[in-house]
């Protein structure tokens, strides 16, 4: 439980790892938002650690407490019945936690610590507002990190683990982990655990290094399933999806890496003059810097796939699945799964 319960305290990306220590004491109630759900995952993650006895976790989804809101304020205090330790995560989309919030905000007792992690909602939406005008919550705000965000991020992670990033190294981890905190995170795992280094026994990690787990690292990322499903290659589907399960990536990170990719392809293709070879274009765009290297020959073959009305039909369909993972959260995995099937149908063909 909380020992404090005296104020409302406001966090970013920047701010939260000051201010989440002291939150884990003080506060009971803590609402994650933007559109980071990686950042916001990460954050609830860090708080839980730091609670003085964090207990087992009990899942919510909004929609549960859409139909149910009474639920989330009797579950946060039936802990007090059993006298078992336990904390409450809750995965919501936008405003669906609301009337929840509320209730148990206003509800009486000793409850338990509650953290909402809200896909799609700001810190001025109204279930923002309602959690920061309580005492003794949180509300931190997560915005999509940039490549030198996520760089500055993977040298903090490799700070904490003892190791010394040389070069571009923290910039092609974070590019590699798809800008996803977690991946990123994993990855400076394996490197400090491939060099044998400790916060006391700092080691040097060089590219060197990143190359001799770079093959299976890479593998764990988004990449791998993006590249075989725009790229029509159906038979690598089953190990990718069956990857994307065993890893517990949120599926609303892959759609985003779906997306990003399919904006890049828009944006290379409307750089090209009609009738220009595709292979001569893209190696152009990589002398220029305009694209990394190892992503050449994957975009060259996606560029001769996904072009024009295909490419535009694309981009619809998966602006479509992000809104419908996001108000679905408990079929996403197959909702995800479906669309991954038909890109690499129509990429086959």
């Amino acid at each position: 439980m909380a020992a404090a319960r005296q104020q409302s305290l406001k966090a970013n990306q920047n701010t939260f790892g000051r201010v989440a220590g002291q939150a884990a004491r003080e506060c009971h109630t803590f609402f994650l938002c933007g559109p980071d759900e990686s950042a916001a995952s990460a954050a609830a993650a860090t708080i839980v650690g730091n609670l003085a006895d964090a207990g087992e976790r009990v899942d919510l989804s909004g929609a549960e407490l859409r139909r149910d809101p009474v639920r989330l304020a009797d579950e946060a205090r039936s802990c007090s019945l059993f006298g078992d330790a336990r904390h409450i995560l809750v995965r919501a989309t936008g405003e669906e936690a609301h009337d929840a919030l509320k209730l148990h905000l206003e509800a009486e007792g000793e409850a338990c610590p509650v953290l909402v992690i809200a896909v799609n909602a700001t810190d001025k939406s109204r279930s923002a507002k309602l959690v920061a005008g309580a005492k003794g919550t949180l509300v931190a705000m997560f915005y999509p990190p940039n490549l030198g965000d996520m760089a500055n991020t993977v040298r903090d992670l490799a700070d904490r683990a003892g190791l010394r990033l040389g070069g571009d190294l923290a910039q092609r981890i974070a590019r590699a982990s798809g800008l996803d905190r977690r991946l990123a995170e994993a990855e400076v795992e394996k490197l400090a655990l491939y060099l044998d280094a400790a916060p006391d026994t700092p080691k040097t990690a060089d590219a060197a290094a990143w190359d001799a787990i770079g093959a299976s690292s890479e593998e764990d990322g988004f990449m791998p399933l993006v590249n075989a499903a725009l790229g029509g290659h159906a038979k690598r589907l089953p190990g990718e999806l069956a990857r994307l399960h065993t890893l517990a990536l949120n599926p609303v990170g892959v759609a985003l890496a779906f997306e990003r990719r399919a904006a890049q392809l828009a944006q290379l293709s409307a750089r090209m003059r009609p009738g220009e070879d595709v292979g001569s274009f893209v190696d152009a765009q990589k002398r220029a810097r305009r694209i990394f290297f190892k992503d050449e020959r994957d975009l060259a073959e996606q560029l001769r796939i996904w072009r024009g009305k295909r490419l535009d039909r694309l981009v619809s369909r998966l602006t479509a699945l992000h809104q419908a993972l996001l108000a679905n959260s408990q079929q996403a995995e197959l909702l995800l799964s479906q669309e991954i099937a038909w890109i690499a149908r129509v990429a086959s063909r």
